[in-house]
């Protein structure tokens, strides 16, 4: 099955490409600071210690505040020991983090993206999550510094901006992979899905995702949607779900949601299984959330915690001495995101001397010609294509005994 998916994710990607996708570790390289601007509630950075040219400024943006902070915070974290680690090898590249807090809102990420500009940022994370990293890749693109985004995967981040980068799968691709998925493994005979209408994530992995399913004859008997003022009561939508006999919910949203779903789905005695995607990943730390409910959610990710290779079982115990928890993908695609960066800026020949125009000029050109080993993907090696897609397999996991297990 493993073979399969990579076959499968590697020729979704040619196809869907074709059209377009806390806390501070003490690191001397890095410090945290306070917010440079009003749009920013808070930041994780020097804010002067990289101004001799002696290293490179990557800043990011991400919701470090507020209900996505799971997702902000993971990224952020998993950056920094990338960036400790760097540090503590030594070499001529080296980084200087900094993050800005965007609360998961466009307008706050655009102030807090100007603030890591008026800092000097030379190489940007982007946005964390997709919405506001449609607003900042558009700055990234103006400004003509070079954007590798650990996580915002809606196609309009890289669109027509040729130095925005992912190191996520983008939406579409995610629905696709998951309907062959469960068409492939019987995983449903009757699918219902639960979706989030103002979210361009959520809709884009839906939207493929349904014409995936026609297209295998996947039996999709019903959706219904909800948005973000309507999240607290799933019971029509579940009810819906129930009357059509669905045996399986594909639920492309964020864990926040999903946990509530779950909860209630259990309440009323309804236990269909569950799919998720990438988004799904956060939903045992949920805060009132009995995990148990999420014993044998299925769902696409890129990374696996308890996977025995060496590089990923030290990046968890690292992650879990510094943070007290198992780290999530976005932890490790962050991770991943500065590990290829130094490959490509050593590939290019880059100085932390450069402007930041010169440094993304190089960085187009490499990256298109690297193949990256990270934690994320199956370990066949990490590609980019010139519009900034990533070429990576995803992994199926399912949630047993309280813990990600793969099911490949």
């Amino acid at each position: 099955m493993k073979k399969y998916l990579a076959m499968l994710l590697a020729g979704a990607l040619s196809v869907s490409l074709l059209a377009g996708c806390g806390g501070d570790s003490g690191s001397s390289a890095s410090s945290t600071g306070s917010a440079g601007s009003a749009g920013s509630a808070s930041s994780t950075g020097s804010d002067s210690s990289a101004a001799d040219g002696t290293t490179f400024k990557l800043g990011g943006t991400g919701p470090l505040t507020g209900g996505a902070s799971i997702y902000g915070l993971a990224a952020q974290r998993g950056a920094q020991i990338a960036v400790d680690e760097i540090a503590e090898a030594g070499g001529d590249i080296q980084f200087t983090l900094r993050y800005e807090d965007d609360v998961h809102d466009a307008e706050k990420a655009v102030n807090a993206y100007n603030t890591l500009k008026e800092w000097g940022m030379q190489i940007s994370l982007g946005s964390v999550t997709s919405k506001p990293g449609e607003a900042t890749s558009v700055l990234n693109y103006e400004d003509r510094i070079f954007a590798l985004t650990p996580s915002a995967s809606s196609p309009a981040v890289i669109e027509s901006k040729d130095n925005v980068f992912q190191m996520c799968f983008s939406d579409p691709n995610q629905g696709l992979a998951s309907a062959q998925y469960i068409s492939e493994q019987n995983l449903g005979e009757k699918v219902f899905i639960i979706w989030k209408n103002d979210d361009v994530y959520s809709t884009g992995i839906k939207d493929q995702f349904v014409t995936e399913a026609e297209a295998l004859n996947l039996n999709v008997v019903g959706d219904a949607t909800f948005t973000t003022d309507s999240q607290t009561d799933f019971t029509v939508q579940l009810t819906q779900a129930q009357q059509a006999g669905a045996d399986l919910l594909f639920l492309p949203i964020y864990y926040d949601a999903a946990s509530l779903i779950l909860s209630q789905a259990n309440a009323m005695g309804y236990d269909p299984a569950i799919f998720g995607v990438d988004g799904m990943d956060g939903i045992l730390t949920v805060d009132g959330f009995d995990p148990a409910l999420a014993e044998g959610v299925m769902l696409l990710t890129p990374f696996n915690a308890d996977a025995q290779d060496e590089a990923t079982q030290a990046f968890v115990q690292k992650y879990q001495a510094q943070y007290g928890e198992v780290p999530n993908q976005f932890a490790a695609d962050a991770y991943d995101c500065v590990y290829a960066l130094k490959q490509a800026l050593e590939t290019a020949g880059c100085t932390p001397d450069m402007s930041a125009e010169d440094i993304c000029t190089k960085l187009i050109e490499v990256f298109p010609t690297i193949t990256f080993e990270g934690l994320t993907g199956d370990g066949a090696g990490i590609t980019w294509d010139s519009t900034g897609a990533v070429s990576k397999s995803p992994k199926g996991m399912v949630i047993q005994n309280g813990a990600y297990v793969g099911m490949d």
